[in-house]
């Protein structure tokens, strides 16, 4: 072992005994936070403009600011950006995040110099718990890579510096991780992603890589390019001293079974809930499948009953208010200056001390044309149980309504993408909709009320979904995969890939 693993495993038990602390102290931790953000929010022209004068508690506060969307704030991001300081949070921001894809167009979300360390805290917390609950520090003497988009930055009249996400936290790895990193500057600041990853393949080749981390799709592209740059069978092939993999974004079991049959051999896996907003969850256990929730970082957290987000004033619960296993949509204000923002995705808690959870879906990702309310997490069981039975393993899938069918019923069409079609292609089908059916009872009563007819599956050959995302634009780094669609947009490309 070396100098460097026996420092990381001294510095991760220590740690670990700070965050189990923290995580008692989450409901404390969360009242602190909220009190902290709304004094700090009345001294803001946000703040002044909403009256945030009039609120001295939680249930003031919620009764009388709504829930916001990237929208509502687009006219104060304006002023932002124009150089207008103690407009969202005191100050300027230190970075705007830009994402795309939202019909807005590009999003700007302020990262603040108060809200950037937490990012990093919580990225190293994530693998100091590792170290500590596997008592595995090798990882940290050899290479490591971060599949990410471009750290170039670019700037603002205003001097607000703006990038992706990714991007920005590249600027801010530790110093003593630096030299284990891959890939160089150069490399990483490629904007095309095919161009990239296989520049990216070349570098690491000769590499100790030991820790890769990425969103599973883009990983799986950068793994397949190497097996076919070396003619390997499989990455534990290529790098045999690879043992952890580090993701975050997207669930991972539809995944699971292709990315074994990459891999090789067994390596660790590690889940992290990150975004531009903030850095919401990790897995502090590595064995378990759940996240502990990060509420001593400088974001207030709120939940809206996912079957109520859609009302017209849904009621919001904060932490101390939340039951288990039931569907929210997440809510946060931050110290980077959003308040009761909506980011999209629903979680569930496993536990309530500490409170755990689990990454469901997207709010906006459902299928249901036909009032079958079909969410991400039941369309990613339906297809994780299916290849478990059938043993065969997948690319990637979307589930789409079919309503223009001619002389037959609508359906639900899944598109999935395989290496090989299976033999058991038609029973797979039937399984699969067995499983939809026995988990939805929406679902369930329109297909034996002959509203809907069984599910179809398309087949598509490997690189469709990746020809559907570049179509969009979205071909790489932090982009995700869309599971869930309730039109046919995505399903069209998908068509003409």
């Amino acid at each position: 072992m070396s100098i460097k693993s026996i420092i990381a495993q001294w510095i991760a038990r220590k740690a670990i005994h700070r965050i189990e602390k923290q995580s008692a102290n989450a409901i404390l931790d969360q009242k602190k936070w909220f009190e902290l953000l709304l004094n700090a929010g009345k001294k803001i022209a946000y703040g002044t403009e909403k009256g945030f004068s009039n609120y001295e508690g939680y249930t003031e506060y919620s009764l009388g600011h709504p829930i916001q969307h990237y929208e509502d704030f687009i006219p104060y991001i304006e002023r932002i950006k124009g150089g207008e300081k103690d407009v969202l949070w005191k100050g300027l921001p230190l970075y705007f995040a830009k994402t795309s894809g939202t019909t807005a167009g590009a999003k700007y979300i302020p990262i603040s110099h108060e809200s950037m360390p937490h990012h990093i805290a919580a990225a190293r917390n994530a693998l100091l718990c590792y170290i500590a609950k596997s008592g595995n520090s090798d990882f940290v003497s050899g290479k490591m890579i971060f599949l990410q988009g471009s750290p170039v930055l670019d700037y603002l009249p205003s001097g607000i510096a703006v990038g992706r996400l990714s991007g920005i936290v590249a600027h801010h790895i530790p110093g003593y991780l630096q030299k284990n990193r891959l890939p160089k500057f150069e490399t990483n600041s490629i904007e095309d992603w095919e161009i990239k990853v296989n520049a990216i393949a070349d570098e690491t080749i000769p590499q100790d890589m030991r820790l890769i981390s990425g969103i599973p799709s883009w990983v799986q592209m950068y793994f397949e390019i190497l097996i076919q740059k070396t003619g390997k069978p499989n990455i534990k092939q290529i790098f045999p001293h690879f043992s952890l993999f580090v993701f975050g974004g997207v669930h991972f079991e539809p995944y699971r079974k292709r990315m074994q049959e990459l891999i090789g051999g067994p390596v660790d896996i590690v889940e992290t809930f990150p975004a531009s907003e903030g850095f919401f969850a990790y897995q502090d256990d590595y064995e378990k499948d759940d996240l502990l929730l990060n509420t001593n970082a400088g974001i207030f957290y709120e939940f809206v009953k996912s079957h109520e987000y859609f009302d017209e004033k849904p009621k919001r619960y904060p932490l101390w208010e939340v039951e288990k296993d039931t569907q929210y949509a997440l809510i946060i204000t931050t110290n980077a200056g959003l308040w009761s923002y909506s980011i999209g995705d629903t979680i569930k808690f496993t536990q309530l001390n500490p409170f755990r959870i689990k990454v469901t879906g997207r709010i906006k990702h459902y299928t249901s044309a036909f009032g079958e309310h079909v969410i991400a997490e039941e369309v990613e069981k339906a297809i994780t149980s299916t290849m478990e039975q059938f043993q065969f393993a997948i690319d990637e899938f979307h589930v789409a309504p079919k309503i223009d069918t001619a002389n037959e019923l609508p359906h639900h069409e899944w598109w999935i993408e395989s290496q090989h079609v299976p033999e058991s292609a038609t029973a797979i089908a039937e399984y699969l909709d067995a499983q939809m059916v026995a988990q939805n009872i929406y679902y369930k009563d329109l297909i034996a009320g002959k509203v809907l007819q069984p599910l179809k599956i398309q087949w598509v050959k490997p690189g469709t979904f990746h020809g559907a995302m570049k179509k969009q634009g979205k071909l790489g780094g932090q982009n995700k995969m869309p599971r869930l669609s309730n039109d046919r947009i995505f399903a069209d490309l998908l068509t003409s890939s």
